[in-house]
Parts: C-alpha cells; sequence; structure tokens
C-alpha cells in the first residue's frame, strides 16, 4: 500500500537545508574565536572546551544538511581535542599541531563547506 507523501516535505527540507548553509559561517566563527582564545590565553580548559563544543556542534549536525565531508572533519579533529581535555599534561606539546589543523579546517570551509571531500 502506498502512503501519501506531504507536498510540502521537500520544499520544508530544502528550506532547513539553506537556513543551516547560511548559519555555517557562524557556526565556523565559533571554532575560530575558540581556536583564537586558545591562541591568546593558552590552550587551557576553558578555552579548549569551547573549541570542543564549537566542533562538536558541527560534527554533529553538518552531514543531516549536506555538509558531510564538513561534519567528518570537525568529528575528527574534535576527537583530538576531546583527548587534550583528557590528558592535560599533553596540550602545550599538542596544541601547535591541532592548531594548524583547525586553521587549515577554516580555510577549507571558507573556500567551500559543502565540498563532498576535505581537502586541505
Amino acid at each position: 500500500m502506498a502512503t501519501l507523501m506531504d507536498p510540502d516535505f521537500r520544499a520544508r527540507l530544502r528550506a532547513l537545508n539553506e537556513k543551516y548553509a547560511a548559519g555555517v559561517p557562524s557556526l565556523m566563527q565559533a571554532i575560530a574565536d575558540a581556536q583564537t582564545r586558545c591562541n591568546s590565553e593558552g590552550p587551557r580548559q576553558e578555552q579548549l572546551t569551547a573549541l570542543h563544543r564549537g566542533l562538536h556542534a558541527v560534527a554533529g549536525s553538518a552531514a543531516t544538511f549536506g555538509f558531510a565531508a564538513l561534519g567528518q572533519e570537525c568529528r575528527r579533529i574534535e576527537q583530538l581535542v576531546r583527548a587534550l581535555l583528557n590528558e592535560p599534561g599533553n596540550v602545550m606539546a599538542q596544541w601547535p599541531a591541532l592548531d594548524t589543523q583547525v586553521s587549515t579546517l577554516l580555510r577549507w570551509a571558507e573556500r567551500d563547506a559543502a565540498a563532498t571531500h576535505f581537502n586541505a
């Protein structure tokens, strides 16, 4: 038996995708702001937690709205930040490499956050 499809479903889905796409710059700005705080104030727990939160927000929602590669890369970096939060003794040694990866993510996302592959 066939089920009826809501005739406005695709339009509403498209509107949600467009709304998410319009919000990507502010999501990435939150990540950039947290990174800046890590660099200016030191990668301490509060600053790293803000960075983790920003990455987690994108990692958890991006694929749903057609930004799978962005979500995957945010998830990968989010896991690195979580490891630093769990092992604070390694922060100063690990931060420079992580900082570079966050910068690479931000530059890539600025060029084309909807790209299907992460290409640094």
